[in-house]
């Protein structure tokens, strides 16, 4: 890899990751999303310019990810819990569950089909738009959540997403709170809790499933990078507060709409990249 850039172009990338990590830390707060769909992107785009083995770019991208929305996610828990607005019940419930979902994410990110993670993103983010956009109050799945143990495997399910996309899970932890009669706040500030416990194991995985190979760049511990996690982590730190503030101030009909632009947006964007090759 060719490491000799031009101090413009090194002071272009900072600049580019640094506003990647507010967009993503606003994100995290104002959705309770770890804003790994913004980060990835970012990086990966850091990488390609870099030059990094075409082979790695996306593993690093989403293990750097996760590195990244360790302090973000824990910060915009904690602001939403300080606001009243987390079931810590509902999160201690599904917590077991994510986390072995994540573990099992990581180990086969390497082997996994990306196409098929796509597309359920697309329906998953596609049925959260909708809902948002012109579902009723009667919407729903029931009055609250099950005791089902189905309600576990769904957490088991959302985790191996996470730990393969490098997201928070608060889309599909909000949708189903919100399908089970939950306020939007509540839905938005308990999905938040989530995003520790998928970024934690996650960033672990990718390092260690990255452990030993040749052609990483400088600074990288597996297939994280901590340069790059450097630069984005103060900035997402210091706008999710910003975030969750945002969103106490909007009233419950404008966040479900700001919601669902967001989500539509991320359907749309997967769409066209799956359908455009």
């Amino acid at each position: 890899m060719d490491m000799e850039i031009s101090a413009s172009a090194v002071a272009l990338l900072i600049l580019a990751l640094g506003a990647g990590g507010l967009l993503s830390g606003f994100l995290a707060g104002l959705f309770g999303i770890g804003g790994g769909a913004i980060t990835v992107p970012i990086l990966y785009e850091v990488w390609r310019v870099l030059d990094i083995d075409p082979d790695i770019r996306m593993h690093m991208a989403v293990g750097t990810s996760l590195a990244v929305m360790i302090p973000t996610t824990l910060q915009s828990f904690l602001a939403h819990r300080a606001r009243g607005s987390v079931d810590i019940g509902f999160l201690k419930r599904l917590a077991a569950p994510v986390v072995l979902g994540v573990a099992g994410g990581a180990l086969i990110a390497s082997v996994s089909e990306s196409t098929v993670l796509k597309w359920v993103w697309v329906v998953f983010a596609s049925a959260l738009a909708a809902k948002l956009f012109w579902g009723q109050d009667d919407w729903r799945l029931g009055k609250d959540i099950p005791k089902s143990r189905l309600v576990e495997l769904y957490g088991v399910f959302v985790g191996v997403l996470c730990g393969l996309l490098s997201i928070g899970g608060g889309a599909f932890m909000t949708m189903l709170m919100m399908l089970y009669g939950r306020p939007i706040h509540q839905a938005v500030g308990t999905s938040a809790g989530f995003g520790p416990l998928v970024s934690i194991p996650g960033a672990a995985g990718f390092m260690i499933a990255g452990w030993g190979v040749s052609t990483l760049p400088l600074g990288s511990v597996g297939y994280v990078n901590l340069i790059g996690a450097a630069v984005i982590i103060p900035a997402s730190v210091f706008a999710a507060p910003l975030g969750a503030r945002i969103a106490h101030g909007f009233s419950r009909r404008k966040l479900e709409v700001a919601f669902g632009c967001f989500m539509a947006v991320l359907a749309l964007r997967y769409a066209l990249d799956l359908l455009l090759g």
